[in-house]
């Protein structure tokens, strides 16, 4: 009987013990921690929620310079894309950030070949930068989105086209405005 309680005894003080182990905390100083890894394939099913009709709306303005040149969208095509894993991945990889970007066209055009594969057309909606260099769009559910247009240099000034993208956020049935 003594053993057993001796047994019992060691048991509880080891469990006991062991609840005090150190941690091994945060990674040390200049070592990224792990993230966990995303998948980043195209699944029309991620894009569902941004098909639904929302009370918000996006009301932009591109108000771009390099330097001295301003640049405009006059006539150009914006495009709303819904955040997705797989949205979020290509604009990594195609603008470098997921968040905003300014860069000339033509190194986006680039990088399109290493952009994850996907036809993400169905689910963007477009709209035409006017002659004040705005734009907006209305009806849309709440969730992250991509905006992305490209801006010239105004007539009579010389520049490399740029493409500019940034995210926003709907929700709360409210009008966002905001700049590119």
């Amino acid at each position: 009987m003594a053993d057993r309680v001796r047994i019992l005894a060691a048991t509880a003080l080891a469990g006991a013990l062991s609840a005090c182990a150190p941690t091994l905390g945060p990674p040390p100083p200049g070592r990224p921690r792990a993230l966990p890894v995303e998948d980043t394939t195209f699944h029309a099913s991620d894009f569902a929620w941004s098909q639904a009709q929302g009370r918000n709306a996006l009301i932009g303005v591109v108000n771009f310079k390099l330097g001295p040149t301003r640049y405009t969208c006059l006539g150009a095509t914006v495009v709303l894309t819904p955040e997705t894993p797989w949205s979020r991945r290509r604009m990594m990889v195609l603008y470098r950030s997921d968040l905003r970007a300014a860069l000339p066209a033509d190194e986006v055009r680039a990088r399109t070949p290493q952009a994850p594969p996907g036809d993400s057309g169905p689910y963007v909606k477009r709209a035409i930068c006017d002659n004040a260099d705005r734009f907006s769009f209305a009806g849309l559910a709440d969730g992250g989105w991509y905006v992305v247009t490209i801006a010239k240099p105004v007539p009579g000034v010389t520049g490399p086209n740029m493409a500019l993208m940034r995210r926003v956020i709907t929700r709360g049935g409210r009008a966002i405005n905001f700049e590119l």
